[in-house]
């Protein structure tokens, strides 16, 4: 088992280092967004670069990332505690992409991927607590920090077993909203308007 687990891990890492938001930026022919609107290869910065159908397509690839690799291994009979940690190795292939250069996303939305598998209730509260934070204030980055502060206490609350796997996940996406954090305490982060 332990053989099967650290294959799963490197697999879930592999997969997580697909960047949806580049392949689908290539496939319409936009900007790389690695290098235009934010700089950040997430669904929300396609949508500014390309509209709804690419980030939609982008959002679809960074959850099945996620997903994928902890259901197969739900399958494989791998225990709870190592599911979580082979979500965490998938949101770490999002942030360091092996085939890209190691620059990648901000794993929201891969995050969210690995947690339906096996966590359904507690990524449903956490789609909710998302739509609820971007309803009222149209700032998707606030919307994902609000989302991840309370995921640790979803999980305690609903999935017990996930609660370590998930404040890890947490911390690696609040690492990686440092300049977002930034830039909400000043009042300059860049919001949707309410006709887009």
């Amino acid at each position: 088992m332990g053989a099967l687990i650290i294959l799963a891990i490197i697999v879930a890492y592999l997969i997580g280092s697909i960047s949806s938001a580049v392949l689908v930026c290539r496939l319409f022919g936009l900007p790389d967004p690695r290098r235009n609107g934010s700089n950040n290869p997430g669904a929300t910065n396609v949508y500014r670069l390309g509209g709804r159908w690419p980030a939609f397509l982008t959002l679809a690839g960074d959850v099945l990332k996620g997903m994928v690799p902890v259901w197969a291994s739900y399958f494989l009979g791998i225990e709870p505690f190592f599911l979580g940690i082979i979500g965490v190795a998938a949101c770490l292939g999002h942030i360091f992409p092996l085939y890209f250069g190691f620059r990648g996303g901000k794993a929201v939305a891969t995050a969210l991927g690995a947690m339906f598998p096996v966590a359904t209730e507690m990524a449903i509260l956490l789609i909710i607590t998302w739509l609820v934070v971007f309803r009222l204030s149209r700032v998707s980055s606030l919307a994902a920090i609000t989302t991840v502060c309370f995921a640790p206490f979803y999980a305690y609350w609903i999935k017990p077993q996930y609660t370590v796997p998930t404040i890890m996940i947490a911390l690696l996406i609040l690492w990686r909203h440092q300049a977002n954090i930034a830039r909400l305490r000043s009042g300059e982060e860049q919001s949707f308007s309410k006709k887009r």
